[in-house]
């Protein structure tokens, strides 16, 4: 009876490992800036072709094999996602009925590093006959494919990030860095806004974010302490017990803003004097606090408060008089952070 073979462990060289990945990074930095160069009047004319098979109404189709299949997936997902309307075909599929989901007067967006997949060249006849305009992203400038595309996007690269030379690396980031490349030119060329985008993801935290407004915030009424600049201390602390707010909202006799007085201001202000209770906040306040319109979307409240490093906002109307508080607790319970 013959003894089983016992496969040896396998040997590791030992090597500097960050010092390997970042040579890998260098590779593929080195071919984005070659692709950096090349970008020019072929993507000006990709651009231009697939707005305008845009305002037609008619739709983008993305197809590519392998690894460039799953760029061409995340390309139509990022153009869905900013308002292009883009399917997916898959090669094989395409030849057995898929092709019904082509219209003529739609664009191809076809994906192949060497230019050369049968499948997509199987394709090409089909699509042509349905009179689709033709974008190839490809290495291979030469290629059948890109002889037979109405435009190339070229994205050669001179090796691949692989020490073997072999594995998929730098090509496959270049062809994904130019698709994104695509689909954000695309989205500032047709003016795509943040209120689109929230549109679009209404489900999701970032959806909520840019969706909410101000006026969905912030706090009113009861919730709002505003309090005259002779207020004293011990009533402004009052007021923002009573509000259960951190902050109370100064207003003039013309009911505009004229400062905030924080929880902040009265802790800093006691430590240097203990006897402040029947001071006037306007000693202590903030003069010409930060605010903001009531109109605005919750995305700049946040911008907002991180770059001003403040835990309280105030919410003016058209007029300059304020109408509520952002507290940045208030963010978190309604889940826009």
């Amino acid at each position: 009876m013959r003894a089983l073979s016992v496969p040896k462990p396998a040997v590791f060289r030992h090597m500097n490992y960050p010092e390997k990945a970042r040579r890998v990074i260098d590779l593929e930095i080195e071919e984005l800036q070659r692709l950096h160069a090349r970008i020019g009047d072929a993507f000006s004319a990709a651009i231009d072709r697939i707005i305008g098979t845009l305002q037609q109404k008619r739709k983008l189709v993305v197809c590519g094999v392998g690894k460039s299949g799953n760029i061409g997936r995340k390309l139509a997902a990022t153009l869905n996602s900013t308002g292009a309307t883009t399917v997916l075909l898959n090669a094989q599929d395409a030849l057995h009925g898929d092709l019904g989901m082509i219209d003529e007067g739609d664009l191809g967006i076809l994906l192949s590093y060497s230019g050369e997949t049968s499948e997509l060249l199987n394709l090409l006849p089909h699509l042509r006959r349905q009179s689709l305009t033709l974008i190839a992203i490809t290495g291979n400038a030469d290629s059948t494919l890109a002889r037979n595309a109405d435009i190339t996007l070229d994205v050669n690269v001179s090796r691949e990030a692989c020490p073997l030379n072999l594995a998929p690396t730098s090509s496959t980031t270049t062809m994904l860095v130019l698709c994104d490349a695509l689909a954000m030119v695309l989205l500032e060329a047709r003016g795509f806004q943040q209120e689109d985008f929230a549109k679009l993801h209404p489900g999701g935290s970032l959806g909520r974010v840019l969706l909410t407004k101000v006026s969905d915030l912030m706090r009113t009424g009861d919730a709002l302490a505003l309090i005259s600049p002779d207020t004293t201390i011990s009533s402004a602390l009052q007021a923002m017990t009573k509000a259960r707010a951190g902050a109370a909202v100064v207003v003039n006799d013309e009911g505009k803003l004229a400062g905030v007085f924080t929880h902040g201001d009265f802790v800093r202000a006691f430590q240097k004097d203990t006897a402040i209770s029947d001071s006037p906040v306007r000693d202590y306040m903030t003069v010409k606090p930060i605010h903001i319109s009531a109109n605005k979307l919750a995305a700049e409240v946040l911008a907002t408060l991180e770059h001003a490093r403040i835990d309280d906002l105030v919410v003016v109307d058209d007029e300059g008089k304020p109408v509520g508080l952002v507290d940045t607790q208030d963010l978190t319970r309604l889940r826009v952070v």
